[in-house]
């Protein structure tokens, strides 16, 4: 399976959350709100979640084998290292683009 575009919305502020990302697989896939997120031993990727009913937060989508996972957070977090870089990239809520 190939990562075939992401597209990373920056979120502005000095909270651990840095982004939201949309992943294509395939170029026929779409997977969502995919979080950057910085925490104590470095920046990782958080897969999208839903709170249950009991308070517990589980994965929508998520990738079912360690290589896979190490491959989509290297790439992600190697476009949010570029968009970083990109002076015309804005943080979510600077701009109204639909995703």
């Amino acid at each position: 399976m190939e990562i075939t575009d992401i597209r990373v919305r920056r979120v502005g502020g000095e909270g651990k959350l840095k982004a939201y990302v949309t992943v294509t697989l395939d170029n026929c896939f779409v997977v969502h709100n995919i979080k950057v997120i910085h925490g104590r031993s470095g920046t990782f990727i958080a897969m999208p979640s839903r709170k249950t009913k009991s308070g517990e937060y589980k994965d929508v989508a998520h990738p079912i084998n360690s290589e896979f996972r190490s491959r989509m957070q290297q790439t992600i977090l190697s476009a949010y290292e570029e968009s970083l870089d990109d002076p015309t990239a804005v943080a979510a809520g600077e701009e109204d683009e639909a995703y």
